[in-house]
């Protein structure tokens, strides 16, 4: 496909593209900053070059980005969020050739890995290159994203993302939707994350405008969905409770507004009956970093007759259930051209997520009813999901046995109103072991991302076990325990 950033610059060159606080951007305009610097940074970076981006969602890290694709380079999306040694992981394992860093970044965790970095500020000073030339066309099978993924044996996976998942998806989210040229997507997500990168995407295969917000600030979000003509938000369960909470007695949303596209783990029916008194749609929807977003989605008009359930596979895409026990419930499998190329260095654990008939395994369980609605009822490998991350238990018990005195350490997810879950331990120490909660919670922070490090630590004597000697996870919470 010709590249998209300049076929809507050719197309829509007075549409606004990008708006971020109170300057706004058309398609010519944001294609002629792009252009800049992408010619600056072409002294730095060539086709399929891999560079680390380590973000936030302001102006720069926005052109940054799309540079990148400009000039063909493979893009490895770092999370903010996450510790030295998980970057330290990132960068080496992707084989990057420098990580470029945003200037609104707190620096103080990167800055200690041993990394070639290149901050933004210092390339916009660079001579541009009089040859620079951007790409011609955007393949469908050209890699153009590397997003990590946590795993249950704790060694992140680089998810390899085409030019081809975006754009189905970006089709499969506008049928669902039903997309039109007065439409604008409010970006609060970060864009590190496939929810708020797939936005990006969307707004040059779409032709429409963006609302760039820096930092969640519920305030700040509700004026410009009251006052601006925004009209669809990505949010995850926690920020719709915070933009609803902010919400004044009788405020409604702007008339161009449609709906939230919601994601990251399942809604409470308080909530739901709470956007509905306001008049607020909530579409839920169903998706992973390896499918480019969401392939399932609950329109707002099966909400109340479909409560609890993702909704259903949208367009593209292919879903059943394997493995079903009597209720029906199994493994959830898809079959989408948003299906990633592969793992970045773990091309065999890719494959063995595949069928026979190239349907992936998820690894999370759920059921279909009659009509095709999917129910997820949870993660087969017991992952715990807190305000729209991804906890992998197995991942951070990993990183806690290497510490002298635990002798063994479960974690599961606990309830939590402001962020659907959060995680919480449970260790057997050493008779001569002295830990202290707050000893485990820094050693933590000092290991992991902070929404990982578990919120309380209990001590038990030993762990629920089968017959056969498996760890039954679910059962713990039965078991006495001390606080530490």
């Amino acid at each position: 496909m010709e590249n998209w950033l300049k076929k809507q610059a050719q197309l829509n060159p007075n549409k606004t593209a990008l708006i971020l606080e109170h300057s706004d951007f058309t398609f010519k305009e944001l294609d002629e900053s792009v252009q800049l610097y992408a010619s600056k940074l072409s002294t730095r970076a060539k086709k399929h070059d891999r560079i680390a981006v380590f973000i936030t969602n302001s102006f720069n890290g926005y052109i940054a980005v799309l540079a990148l694709q400009q000039l063909g380079a493979e893009i490895v999306f770092l999370n903010t969020r996450l510790s030295k040694d998980e970057l330290a992981f990132q960068l080496r394992d992707s084989n990057s050739k420098f990580c470029l860093i945003d200037d609104g970044t707190d620096i103080s965790e990167i800055a200690q890995v041993n990394f070639p970095q290149v901050h933004i500020s210092d390339t916009l000073s660079l001579v541009p290159d009089k040859s620079y030339q951007p790409v011609e066309e955007f393949n469908n099978d050209d890699i153009t994203s590397i997003m990590y993924t946590s795993g249950t044996s704790g060694r992140p996976k680089g998810v390899l993302q085409t030019f081809g998942n975006h754009f189905y998806s970006a089709i499969a989210t506008s049928l669902n939707l039903g997309i039109n040229y007065r439409d604008s997507w409010v970006l609060s997500v970060p864009l590190f994350h496939i929810s708020g990168f797939s936005i990006m995407m969307r707004s040059l295969i779409y032709g429409i405008g963006i609302y760039l917000i820096p930092k969640f600030d519920e305030t700040y979000i509700n004026k410009i969905l009251i006052n601006e003509r925004a009209s669809i938000i990505s949010l995850v369960p926690t920020m719709l409770k915070r933009l609803l909470n902010n919400l004044a007695p009788k405020q409604k949303y702007n008339s161009n507004f449609r709906c939230v596209l919601l994601g990251g783990g399942p809604i409470d029916n308080w909530t739901l009956l709470r956007c509905n008194m306001l008049a607020i749609p909530v579409i839920q929807s169903y998706g992973m970093t390896e499918t480019a977003s969401n392939v399932v989605a609950l329109n707002n008009r099966d909400a109340e007759r479909k409560v609890g359930s993702s909704g259903q596979a949208l367009f593209p895409v292919q879903l059943r259930i394997a493995q079903k026990n009597d209720e029906g419930i199994g493994e959830i499998e898809v079959k989408s051209p948003t299906l990633a190329k592969s793992y970045l260095n773990m091309p065999e654990l890719f494959k063995q997520r595949l069928t026979k008939d190239r349907f992936f395994k998820t690894g999370d369980i759920g059921y279909l009813d009659d009509e095709g609605f999917l129910f997820v009822k949870g993660r087969k490998d017991d992952m715990i999901i807190s305000g729209g991350e991804n906890i992998y238990p197995e991942e951070i018990e990993n990183i806690y046995s290497k510490i002298e005195g635990i002798l063994g350490i479960l974690i599961i997810g606990k309830r939590n109103e402001n962020w659907g879950q959060i995680p919480i331990a449970y260790v057997i120490l050493n008779k001569n072991a002295y830990l202290t909660g707050k000893d485990l919670i820094d050693y933590g922070r000092d290991h992991m991302a902070h929404y990982k490090v578990p919120k309380e630590f209990r001590q038990v004597d030993h762990f629920p076990q089968t017959s056969s000697g498996k760890l039954l996870r679910r059962k713990i919470s039965g078991i006495p325990y001390n606080l530490l």
